[in-house]
């Protein structure tokens, strides 16, 4: 599902839709808070460190647990990955082990992130933290859940897309917002803004409230592929949070994007489009293109008619985010 065009409108004129459906804001919110007041945190035998974000859809979350588990195994800090597995059929507890599980089993990002180390997938968090301590587990990095009042989070980095930053400022369904921005960062103890230079400027100026958190900024940088990119007319396709950042990073490589199609979020592609999407990029004589969490979802026999993007988010600094690691590690 697309979010709607007046969720990104700016706070200072969020239109007549948005103000209609402020009411309904109300109701989100009240819901949430009374769901997290009937919930009791299950504390795991380990720390948790959540990545979560305040907005609907991709903020830059599963390129930070990754980021996290290079980082963490370079540490020697056996770190394992908790996600609920969203789009997958199992409820878990279960582990994700590449070449065994498919996307339809555990979802897309639990699968690409099982590439980089342990990851548990449930429906219920805190059974799958649970899994991951018995499996000598010394921290549970937790993608996603921050709104999620389940399991107990020893720590919590907030993630923010520059570019869209917290959209018009409100709730939904009248913006895009989980909950209020004031009281998701009042609960942060750090915020990581992804974009370019210029762009994480212009969102810190944007947000005020920002300046009252321990901010990090970082940037997610395209790996090389091993193929030649620069020049070389291109067909882009994506199923992402914000395809368009993808689409961005290509033209930042020197593609000729001769067409990009977004599609929603964890789409699962058909034979139909992809055959549509293969001839197309045939007919141009280009390229077809796609990212890392769109390439598992596609079938084997697909693969080597794709070429797979690959990008990493890099911290301008990591000291505040050891610091934090640190410290967790020390509660234990």
């Amino acid at each position: 599902m697309k979010a709607p065009a007046f969720w990104w409108h700016d706070r200072a004129s969020p239109g007549l839709v948005s103000s209609l459906l402020t009411p309904a804001s109300f109701l989100w919110q009240a819901g949430a808070a009374l769901r997290a007041a009937r919930s009791d945190a299950v504390k795991a035998p380990v720390p948790v460190l959540c990545i979560g974000n305040l907005t609907a859809g991709g903020a830059g979350k599963s390129p930070m647990v990754a980021a996290l588990q290079f980082r963490l195994r370079a540490k020697q800090i056996n770190a394992h990955v908790v996600s609920r597995g969203y789009g997958g059929r199992l409820v878990g507890p279960h582990q994700v082990v590449e070449g065994r599980d498919t996307f339809e089993d555990v979802g897309d990002e639990p699968l690409m992130l099982s590439a980089n180390g342990p990851v548990w997938i449930a429906r219920q968090r805190a059974r799958a933290a649970s899994k991951a301590a018995d499996a000598d587990a010394e921290l549970v990095v937790l993608d996603d859940g921050f709104q999620n009042p389940s399991l107990f989070k020893n720590a919590s980095i907030v993630m923010v897309d520059a570019v869209q930053g917290f959209g018009n400022g409100r709730v939904i369904p009248a913006g895009p917002l989980r909950e209020p921005v004031s009281s998701g960062l009042a609960r942060a103890d750090l915020v990581v803004v992804v974009g370019t230079p210029e762009e994480r400027s212009q969102c810190l100026a944007q947000w005020p409230e920002l300046r009252g958190v321990s901010v990090v900024e970082a940037e997610l940088v395209p790996q090389r592929t091993g193929l030649p990119i620069s020049g070389e007319a291109v067909v882009a396709f994506a199923g992402i949070g914000r395809p368009e950042k993808f689409f961005d990073t290509l033209r930042a490589m020197g593609a000729e994007l001769v067409a990009t199609h977004a599609f929603g979020d964890h789409q699962h592609y058909s034979d139909a489009i992809l055959r549509r999407l293969l001839r197309e990029a045939r007919m141009s004589d280009a390229m077809l293109v796609t990212t890392e969490k769109d390439a598992v979802r596609l079938p084997v026999a697909m693969r080597t008619e794709v070429m797979t993007v690959q990008v990493r988010l890099e911290p301008s600094d990591w000291a505040p985010i050891d610091a934090l690691i640190e410290r967790l590690l020390q509660t234990t």
